[in-house]
């Protein structure tokens, strides 16, 4: 499948994503924004650090939005946060003007932020047929089939008429903002980055469609119009039988 691309190892991945990211933001006319929905974890860690690295001058971040797909309701400065995670590792590396940057304030009332985030997306972000439409949106996966902050016994939030939600990690208790479906299946380019031995079940359910697939939030990530990639490293790829 075309869409579906197998690297040696994290860096190979990274260039890879950095490169498409390149060529996506330079194809966008300079009087356009670039919007771009950030995950978090050790993957888009990796990646935001090449990307300090390699295309600190080469993109003009000027013309390019930050948003997130989701955030642990925390403050900014805590451990937790994806908000710090990415300004450790990529927004205080690069020429981000303050105002191109949209965190979901995880320390507000988680409610109340949810509806202020849909807000913010819906302010600064260009609709079609009344959803936003996002130039990339980045995608974990979780070896549940959770993504985003949306996990199989949520399953019913991705589905949702709200752009943005409240949700709950079942393992912790933790409550969490997340975009929805919505948002994401109307993106133009939706990347799921998958690293790591502990994904490859998971990739293997979701790509191969096996028992229970259709129930993971995972699977139902399916652009409407927009162009999906599977970017694996060798670990994450591993269960995938070889006519992959």
């Amino acid at each position: 499948m075309d869409n579906i691309h197998f690297f040696e190892n994290r860096d190979e991945l990274s260039d890879f994503f950095a490169r498409d990211l390149y060529e996506k933001i330079k194809e966008k006319p300079d009087k356009e924004v670039f919007s771009i929905a950030l995950s978090g974890g050790s993957t888009p860690k990796h990646i935001f650090q090449y990307l300090s690295s390699h295309y600190h001058k080469n993109i003009n971040w000027e013309k390019v939005y930050f948003f997130w797909g989701d955030e642990r309701c925390v403050p900014p400065e805590d451990k937790e946060s994806n908000f710090r995670m990415t300004k450790e590792n990529l927004l205080k590396n690069i020429p981000i003007p303050d105002n191109n940057i949209f965190r979901i304030k995880g320390e507000n009332q988680p409610e109340s932020e949810a509806k202020e985030y849909e807000k913010t997306i819906r302010k600064n972000i260009h609709a079609l047929n009344g959803i936003p439409v996002f130039d990339y949106i980045m995608l974990g996966l979780g070896d549940d089939g959770h993504t985003v902050s949306i996990f199989p016994d949520q399953l019913d939030l991705f589905d949702s008429g709200k752009l943005t939600v409240v949700a709950i990690n079942p393992y912790s208790g933790q409550k969490r903002i997340s975009i929805t479906g919505q948002l994401i299946n109307n993106a133009r380019n939706v990347a799921f980055l998958i690293t790591g031995k502990a994904k490859a079940e998971m990739v293997k359910t979701i790509l191969e469609k096996k028992n229970g697939w259709q129930n993971l939030p995972a699977s139902k990530v399916q652009p409407t119009f927009g162009e999906l990639l599977f970017l694996l490293d060798k670990e994450a790829a591993a269960s995938l039988n070889p006519g992959y």
